[in-house]
């Protein structure tokens, strides 16, 4: 493991719901390099021994668990094992989240004769609302009960961090996903009210809004198999100034800087790593 430069963050327990992915599986990785023990949580518990191992072969201190988002019982399950083998939730990073085909349109705007159109075209009247309703169960539900499970642990110690993963999305509502937009803001504004709700406590909650990374989400919608860009990774790479995707290194100064004192005053804000996408009016 390289040589820590946050020093606070040694010993600290810290929560990666969705740790088993891409992008925070690199968070987790980063933070284990500070000196922070880890505890990787995803669905696939595979996945999360994974990270947990290459963690631990490098001497960190890791451990993997099957958990889900969706369930508290899961969840209190995964809080008792973090207990016994780490101790008390110190940091909290809410990564587990995603789309879902069911809440997604076919084509980016409606025009006259789409009802008419094949059975496979799926407009926004043809939308299922139960797709829609796990786009924003995985991604708010997903963040709130994770936080009820394990920020207790620091409002008991007064002071702790949460950090939630919001979207650009939140901000510019993107085409073909409505539900995904819509669930990111929600994500965006529970930091904001969470942020004043416990700040007589000491919690401090805070948010990335990432723009365009590679994931394996995404990974098919931006690029073909032979590596070159889709029609929609284009347009997204000529929103954004920078000319790129992002990749999950581009993520850990912000998130070390809001897990860290440097941010000791900061809560309730949520911080765009876009490449300067929010900033482009596409003019």
């Amino acid at each position: 493991m390289s040589q820590p430069k946050y020093r606070e963050l040694k010993g600290k327990v810290v929560v990666v719901t969705g740790g088993g992915g891409i992008l925070c599986s690199a968070l987790a990785m980063a933070l284990a390099e500070q000196g922070a023990h880890v505890a990787i949580l995803d669905l696939n518990g595979n996945a999360a021994q994974t990270v947990a191992d290459k963690i631990n072969i490098q001497g960190g201190t890791a451990i993997g668990i099957a958990a889900n988002v969706l369930k508290k019982e899961s969840l209190m399950e995964a809080h008792n094992t973090v207990k016994e083998q780490l101790g008390n939730c110190d940091i909290l990073i809410n990564g587990a989240g995603g789309n879902h085909l069911k809440g997604t349109t076919t084509k980016t705007h409606f025009f006259e004769g789409d009802q008419k159109a094949a059975d496979d075209l799926v407009t926004f009247f043809g939308l299922d609302p139960q797709g829609i309703q796990f786009v924003f169960d995985l991604n708010f539900i997903g963040t709130l009960l994770p936080t009820q499970v394990f920020a207790e642990d620091m409002v008991n110690r007064g002071g702790g961090v949460v950090l939630n993963i919001s979207s650009m999305n939140a901000f510019r509502p993107l085409t073909k996903i409505p539900a995904y937009s819509g669930a990111k803001a929600a994500v965006s504004n529970f930091t904001q009210w969470l942020g004043v709700h416990l700040a007589p406590v000491g919690v401090r909650v805070n948010a990335l809004a990432p723009g365009f990374f590679l994931t394996d989400q995404n990974r098919k919608l931006l690029t073909k198999e032979d590596g070159s860009l889709t029609d929609r990774g284009n347009t997204i790479l000529e929103h954004t100034p920078m000319n790129r995707f992002g990749e999950p290194e581009d993520l850990v100064g912000t998130v070390l800087w809001l897990v860290g004192d440097g941010s000791k005053f900061i809560t309730g804000i949520v911080v765009p790593i876009d490449g300067g996408f929010s900033a482009f009016s596409g003019v």
